[in-house]
């Protein structure tokens, strides 16, 4: 059954079920698209030109009333409250928003303020979501309903808009920056070492912009040299993996990015720019540390109020993420929106080192205790409820 339908319109959604009952959530946000509807509605009639004729009007109110009984008595004949149910058949997979098929003509500026705000709607929804489901259940959802994802990215895109800058922009800098040294130098970008190719995982790469620049950036700078007196650069040689839930273009591998197609050991730099959603985001980790090469490097980028702890630095990430083997480079917190990260992947010599240190100063233990410790909070409650706070918008 509809949600609500406006001539032009095509409008579908299905309840949010949480234990067998309407998500209280899903609820309000319902009745107030329906009042935005209505009040759509009318200016849709509106802007067709005159009024509705009165034994129109008489036909409509008589068929209405006809449909309401039907519904009524269909209701009570389906009316299942009182029957016992099976807590563990029923389904808790989340339900799409309303699908919004939009008006051929030209909307007036109410029906364009109105739009406006049921896409807003659709677009928190969509990222509520994100962030409060599994990874695999995310893969799941966006592969029934492809349009999610572009919803989705749609809405980010505006909001981003009003930030100082996007840290897809704050990568590509960093990529240009270190590249004017050479590979595996200090402040260069870290390589394989057999080739010094420099490979690069974008994980939950949105519509893989990251590529792109790096891919333009590439052909600007290797290209041929005009001109008398340049000094010659050394060649870049370059490759971006991206990943996410949709192939949105070419450049884009369909994964869930706790598990991605890549060789132990075979990326130089994995990047996380504001993706680590779900909540089982430490997986995550855990698969970038996997598939990085010793010395490789590890960027991250999240927003600022998603940190638990009192100061809201991260702190408590960087310490969870030191548990799982990584050795913490720095953090950059200056943008008002949003904190980096670099890690790295510490080769066996220094892992040695490390250890020996541990155990002259009697921590070792200690620190292994740490770590189960970890793995024991996040099989009671996942790290997306306590380490990194999901990333909700606030209804307007």
């Amino acid at each position: 059954m509809a949600l609500f339908e406006v001539d032009g319109w095509n409008l579908k959604t299905t309840n949010v079920k949480v234990g067998g009952k309407e998500n209280k959530s899903n609820r309000k946000r319902k009745q107030k698209e329906a009042e935005l509807s209505e009040e759509l509605s009318g200016g849709l009639g509106k802007s067709r030109g005159g009024d509705v004729p009165a034994q129109d009007v008489k036909n409509k109110k008589a068929k209405k009333n006809k449909s309401s009984k039907k519904d009524v008595s269909t209701e009570k004949s389906n009316d299942t409250r009182n029957e016992p149910k099976d807590i563990m058949k029923e389904d808790t997979t989340p339900s799409a928003p309303p699908q919004l098929d939009l008006p051929s003509r030209k909307l007036t500026p109410l029906q364009q303020k109105m739009m406006a705000k049921l896409t807003g709607s659709r677009f928190r929804w969509i990222n509520e979501q994100l962030y409060t489901i599994t990874s695999d259940a995310a893969l799941k959802l966006v592969k029934e309903q492809p349009s999610i994802f572009d919803e989705y990215h749609d809405g980010f895109r505006s909001q981003v808009k009003s930030w100082p800058e996007n840290p897809v922009d704050v990568f590509v800098n960093e990529v240009k920056g270190r590249s004017q040294r050479p590979v595996n130098a200090p402040g260069g970008l870290p390589g394989l070492q057999k080739d010094k190719k420099v490979v690069i995982a974008d994980m939950g790469c949105g519509e893989a912009q990251f590529a792109a620049d790096i891919q333009k950036f590439l052909k600007e700078r290797n290209g041929p040299k005009k001109g008398k007196g340049k000094k010659h650069q050394h060649r870049l040689d370059i490759d971006v993996h991206s990943f996410d839930l949709k192939k949105a273009n070419e450049r884009i591998t369909v994964a869930d990015i706790r598990n991605v197609p890549m060789e132990d050991n075979s990326c130089t730099v994995v990047i996380f720019c504001l993706a680590l959603m779900g909540t089982n985001f430490l997986d995550f980790i855990q698969e970038a540390y996997r598939i990085l090469a010793p010395n490789g490097e590890l960027w991250i980028a999240e927003i600022k109020s998603r940190f638990s702890d009192k100061e809201g630095k991260g702190d408590e990430f960087v310490n969870a993420l030191k548990l799982m083997g990584f050795f913490h480079k720095k953090t950059d917190d200056d943008n008002k929106m949003f904190t980096r990260f670099e890690f790295f992947k510490p080769p066996q010599n220094i892992l040695a080192e490390r250890q020996a240190k541990l155990e002259r100063k009697k921590k070792f233990i200690e620190h292994e205790d740490e770590k189960e410790e970890l793995q024991k909070k996040r099989g009671k409650v996942p790290e997306g409820k306590w380490l990194l706070k999901p990333c909700i918008y606030k209804r307007r």
